[in-house]
């Protein structure tokens, strides 16, 4: 299986609620807005199989000191395998020498972000 990782652009409004909803994430719930906030983001990662949407990664930045990671997502048939951490390192080619990073996981922590060193929100 061969991953690939890269800076986009934008995603399209169905690959996007197909990843979000394998994941149950409420935000699908709101497609256009969703969509359009992931299209405005600072930096978007994806990371795709085949051109099959599988992972995305976005960052909100003041592009000099702060990057928050607001959506960072696996689709649970491919967790587990490094996809996670492979974008965290696309991100790092921007934001690796920014003063603060920011990733919070919602609800319960997951490896990837303890890893991370996150803080969990209730």
């Amino acid at each position: 299986m061969s991953v690939e990782i890269c800076f986009v652009e934008c995603v399209e409004k169905k690959e996007v609620l197909a990843l979000y909803r394998s994941l149950n994430w409420s935000s699908a719930e709101k497609p256009d807005l969703l969509t359009a906030a992931l299209n405005n983001s600072h930096r978007l990662v994806t990371a795709r199989v085949g051109g099959r949407l599988i992972g995305l990664c976005n960052a909100i930045s003041d592009g000099y000191l702060v990057v928050y990671y607001s959506h960072f997502l696996v689709h649970p048939a491919h967790q587990g395998r490094g996809i996670g951490r492979a974008m965290m390192d696309k991100m790092q080619e921007m934001y690796g020498d920014f003063h603060q990073q920011i990733l919070v996981q919602m609800r319960r922590r997951s490896g990837f972000t303890n890893r991370w060193g996150s803080v969990g929100q209730e």
